[in-house]
């Protein structure tokens, strides 16, 4: 046997080729379900006893345990694989959660619930079948070489398709054949459940205009300057401050009579339709600036200087491609890529859920408590909500955001068909239109994804799979490491 034969068997008696898959699922279960719970916050109802004058409801630590049944006698047991695909059962384990209620800012109750059920990915960390050996598999009724990585919703094997996407909070600018302006640039800024698209673009008379979320085509300057950067040569010192740009003037000019950040949130109020008073007008410019304008920056008032600076920073980078034939970023760069694994696409379904079961909580609180009947949070918390509408998703594929297809039946045809189902990954891109670009071959597709495996006819180079040593990491980024090796390279924190 040769070194290369050597190497690449020892490799797989270590890793699978779904290894990424599987270790997508584990960082779901131990990293995002948390995070999970702690974006939800404190849920504070409007309508509370009269005997109280404050309530809250407080979602502390979840975990899951191994997939379990409860039968038609009421006891629970452990379930394997193959039971459930004999039974059409769901593989799935049950999300414990722990609850505090909080009246007048005193602790008044605490006890752990089910609020739901996650299905389980065969082979992870959270199966029965994670660690047993050749032996121990055949008699679970399992194939020893089987290389899990799917779901099991009803008896069906389901598989979660990896989606590409372009990489969020990065600008891209392209060249416009047409339109009003020649080049506009584009970043997805996200955070959390937050995943909002923003347009910059600038007019043939030189203004620049910025699009989000209910502010359409806004000019940019009275939006820097109702972020607290009011100062023109402030806002043109960090644009550029090697090189004076005329089109920055044009649009200081526009501006001119915007002079305080009241001026420019209560401009900003009118752009967005709002017909009252002037201190409404403020309160919700200023409110929808904190939410939706680049929330991967903040989303509270701190952020607000952050977000100003960093959008003089966009302008000065359209400027070098608009203005000084810098050339633009190559989106099908698969640097410019990133894939949802399963774990990730199980983690948004999760987000939207969790939110809907929030408002369902409220709304049956403040219904028991206008009859006078509320006695424990614990009895409104229902866990069929949850489960019903994840194990829903998984069996039809369709997915937060109106995505179709996301979740499919498993290939059974024979072993390498299965694989390759496994190792697919689809793009958000219409199979309908053209996008030729996107479709062709890229150069840093080298070692990262096959070749040759395309599917032919409209879907060809858009639905993709997977090369068979590729190994996908996980988006864990640590930002006070990041931090700490920046300010030992000489930077400084922005003050």
């Amino acid at each position: 046997m040769n070194k290369g034969h050597f190497l690449i068997q020892k490799y797989f008696e270590e890793n699978s080729f779904i290894q990424s898959n599987i270790e997508s699922f584990n960082h779901f279960i131990d990293f995002e379900l948390q995070q999970i719970i702690e974006e939800v916050g404190e849920i504070v109802p409007t309508i509370i006893p009269e005997n109280m004058e404050d309530f809250k409801i407080k979602f502390e630590k979840v975990w899951i345990t191994k997939p379990t049944i409860t039968e038609a006698d009421g006891s629970k047991r452990d379930v394997y694989p193959y039971e459930a695909r004999l039974r059409m059962l769901t593989y799935s384990a049950p999300v414990m959660l722990q609850v505090s209620t909080y009246i007048d800012g005193m602790q008044r109750e605490t006890f752990t619930t089910e609020i739901g059920r996650v299905p389980v990915m065969v082979k992870s960390k959270y199966c029965h079948l994670d660690g047993m050996g050749r032996e121990e598999l055949i008699k679970k009724g399992e194939d020893p070489i089987e290389e899990g990585g799917y779901f099991i919703i009803n008896g069906n094997e389901r598989v979660l398709i990896t989606v590409e996407d372009l990489a969020s909070n990065k600008l891209f600018i392209q060249h416009n054949k047409t339109g009003p302006s020649k080049f506009s640039a584009k970043i997805f800024s996200e955070q959390g459940a937050y995943r909002i698209p923003h347009t910059i673009e600038q007019t043939k008379d030189g203004m620049i205009y910025l699009t989000f979320t209910r502010f359409r085509r806004v000019p940019v300057i009275p939006v820097i300057k109702a972020l607290g950067l009011v100062k023109d040569q402030d806002i043109t010192s960090f644009i550029s401050k090697e090189k004076e740009y005329d089109d920055i003037f044009i649009n200081l000019f526009d501006a001119m009579e915007i002079r305080t950040q009241n001026d420019a949130l209560e401009f900003l109020g009118k752009r967005m339709g709002i017909i009252q008073e002037t201190e409404i007008k403020v309160e919700k410019a200023r409110e929808h600036l904190d939410k939706y304008l680049l929330p991967h920056l903040g989303i509270t008032e701190k952020s607000r200087l952050v977000k100003a600076y960093t959008l003089c920073k966009l302008i000065k980078k359209f400027f070098m491609v608009s203005k000084e034939g810098l050339h633009p970023q190559d989106k099908d760069h698969y640097t410019n890529k990133r894939l949802k694994l399963p774990g990730e696409l199980l983690a948004d379904l999760f987000r939207v859920n969790m939110r809907i079961l929030v408002g369902d909580i409220l709304y049956n609180y403040q219904r028991l408590v206008k009859r006078g009947k509320f006695s424990t949070v614990k009895n409104i918390i229902r866990d069929k909500l949850l489960t019903s509408r994840i194990q829903s998703a998984l069996a039809t594929g369709s997915w937060v955001g109106g995505r179709k297809g996301v979740s499919q039946n498993i290939i059974r045809d024979n072993y390498l068909s299965s694989v390759s189902h496994l190792m697919r990954i689809a793009s958000l891109l219409s199979s309908t239109q053209e996008n030729f670009e996107a479709r062709a071959l890229h150069p840093t597709h080298w070692g990262r994804l096959c070749a040759i495996e395309t599917p032919e006819g409209t879907p060809i180079g858009l639905r993709k799979n997977l090369a068979l040593l590729s190994r996908i990491t996980q988006a864990d980024t640590q930002e006070e490491k990041i931090k700490k090796t920046l300010e030992g390279l000489g930077l400084e924190a922005a003050k």
